[in-house]
């Protein structure tokens, strides 16, 4: 089994550090550096890996990551809020939201 760490994202050149976000691009360039696709074969495999992970959401279902974390998809009701400045309640409709739940490996390694 290849974790993210094994593929060195963990590890990724200093523009992705100084700005501290990982990017496809970067992650399109971990898996040319050290799985030897082509760059546009890498970019590709991240396009699609990211495409089924968002049609699956789109779908309505969860997307699980074994030892990186769930993308959990949650149907909220309609609620009655307050506008701050005015305090008149204003409803608010209902909606889907999606959360992430790191898993325990994550949450362990982050808190190193």
């Amino acid at each position: 089994m290849i974790f993210m760490a094994d593929l060195g994202i963990a590890r990724l050149n200093n523009e992705a550090e100084a700005n501290g976000t990982l990017t496809r691009a970067d992650l399109a360039d971990v898996v040319h550096r050290k799985l030897g696709l082509s760059r546009s074969e890498s970019a590709s495999l991240v396009e699609r890996v990211l495409h089924h992970m968002c049609h699956s959401l789109s779908e309505g279902r969860n997307v699980k990551i074994s030892g990186f974390g769930t993308f959990i998809l949650r149907d909220k009701g309609q609620r009655v809020g307050r506008n701050p400045k005015t305090g008149i309640e204003v409803p608010i409709a209902p909606r889907r939201v999606m959360t992430f739940r790191a898993s325990q490996i994550m949450r362990d390694r982050i808190a190193k």
